[in-house]
């Protein structure tokens, strides 16, 4: 049983902190993983805060079939998919300029690098929902090729082929914009 599964079985017993282990384990990379659903931090933020609120308050049955943090991105991928079938009608414009602040260290190195995170990002919003899902799922999560398919709802060989396309679709897109990267 990994850590955010027996944090959440506490939770379920009655250990309130627990549920703030949970929180404070998992919330940047459930919300940077939402975020490729909805564009903008802002309301990635908001999808994060609705899953845990689920799972604060409904409490949701974890079986232990697959890792827990593969369970919470697939509560955190339905509960984006509700809010955002809800909202269809109501589009808001993506929160650009949201970055880290560079180190004081080594500033043309950060910028440098801020640069390319900003020029990649951009890149990745091109790409349909998909590949930006499974880019983010095993390249930034470091999720397997099974992991991302329980969570998108597919097999493993649809996943394979995503991120196939996504990567060459990615490449393609950053060599259109001047941009080399060695790794892609």
């Amino acid at each position: 049983m990994d850590n955010g599964a027996s944090s959440y079985r506490r939770f379920l017993d009655g250990d309130r902190n627990s549920f703030t282990e949970l929180v404070t384990e998992y919330w940047d990379g459930l919300t940077l993983y939402l975020n490729s659903f909805a564009d903008d931090i802002t309301e990635a933020e908001e999808f994060a805060e609705e899953t845990f609120l689920k799972l604060y308050t409904d409490k949701p049955k974890y079986s232990g079939k697959s890792t827990f943090k593969t369970w919470l991105y697939s509560v955190g991928r339905n509960t984006a998919c509700h809010i955002l079938r809800k909202r269809r009608k109501i589009k808001e414009a993506p929160l650009d300029g949201f970055y880290d602040t560079a180190d004081i260290e080594d500033i043309e190195k950060n910028h440098i690098a801020a640069e390319n995170r900003q020029q990649l990002r951009r890149a990745m919003e091109k790409l349909n929902c998909d590949y930006r899902q499974v880019l983010y799922l095993v390249f930034f999560e470091n999720f397997s090729n099974t992991e991302t398919a329980e969570i998108m709802r597919k097999n493993e060989r649809q996943i394979r082929n995503l991120l196939y396309r996504a990567k060459a679709a990615l490449k393609q897109i950053l060599e259109k914009e001047g941009f080399e990267y060695e790794e892609l």
